[in-house]
């Protein structure tokens, strides 16, 4: 802000000469400009949701900030068993969260295929955070291989009274081994879940397990905008959903996971190494869009 300097006071027998030649003049503008309203600046945003996974190397998420999910992955016929061991999700004591992939099964879990061969995690922020529109961000070094499925996503508040599709799907971040370059975005609701999710691609120059990448998506009323390392690659409102109904409205909670296997990037090969790493550097939401 410029300072304002104070005129130097008048002589007192000169000021009505003074006030009065003003009168016509200078104050006339002077008045009618402040009556009119400074433009209203627009509102910061604020930071919502933040996790930095700072802590020692081999410590547990923050259970305020995430849920540890348990089991296996039948809906989508993955082959890993979801625990909520630090052997498959701890800090790395670097400030990120490291979910790790492993061909192994410590505790005889069963799977819908028998005993399981995979052990993984799955974190949700289902009853600690949720939230409608906003800017949802996360930076994340992928997981390779044949059979390898991460994600960052979202389900609508609701899923556990209405069920899925029902509740809404946000797939801020897909990404499926056979695919080293290339992530997906997609929403699923009644009508478009699955095979017949709406969504597409983005590719980048050589493979996102090399480095850090940041994955968001910009969403507000009938509106959500994908975005990878700041470039745009995908916009849908409600005119894409072909007549459905358009269910993103409400509150959404978020999931980071890396499944192994399932229908979609099939089974792990020869060639797939494990342990396999998924590695978050950051999550972090806003009240209000970027775009």
């Amino acid at each position: 802000m410029s300072g304002r300097h104070s005129p130097r006071r008048p002589r007192r027998l000169r000021l009505g000469i003074a006030l009065a030649a003003l009168t016509a003049t200078a104050l006339t503008p002077l008045v009618a400009h402040a009556s009119q309203a400074a433009p209203e600046r627009p509102r910061a945003a604020a930071t919502t949701f933040e996790d930095n996974f700072d802590g020692p190397a081999g410590q547990a998420v923050d259970g305020s900030k995430w849920n540890m999910e348990t089991g296996d992955g039948v809906n989508n016929f993955e082959r890993q068993y979801y625990t909520d061991s630090t052997a498959n999700a701890a800090l790395d004591g670097q400030g990120n969260l490291v979910i790790t992939a492993r061909r192994e099964n410590p505790a005889n879990y069963q799977c819908w295929y028998g005993t399981c061969e995979y052990t993984s995690a799955r974190l949700n922020t289902s009853g600690k955070f949720s939230q409608t529109h906003g800017h949802f961000e996360a930076r994340i070094k992928m997981s390779e291989g044949q059979g390898m499925w991460p994600a960052f996503w979202m389900l609508g508040d609701d899923f556990g009274d209405v069920g899925w599709p029902q509740s809404g799907e946000i797939d801020i971040m897909e990404n499926v081994g056979y695919e080293p370059n290339t992530v997906h975005g997609t929403i699923h609701g009644p009508g478009y879940s699955a095979g017949e999710s709406i969504g597409t691609g983005h590719s980048i120059d050589g493979k996102f397990a090399d480095e850090f990448h940041t994955f968001a998506v910009d969403w507000s009323p009938e509106r959500i905008v994908w975005s990878v390392d700041g470039t745009v690659f995908q916009t849908l409102t409600p005119a894409d959903v072909n007549g459905n109904e358009w269910v993103f409205e409400k509150p959404f909670f978020m999931i980071l996971n890396l499944a192994v296997g399932g229908q979609w990037p099939g089974d792990p090969d020869g060639n797939t190494r494990f342990p396999n790493t998924l590695t978050i550097d950051y999550v972090r939401v806003t009240d209000t869009p970027q775009r």
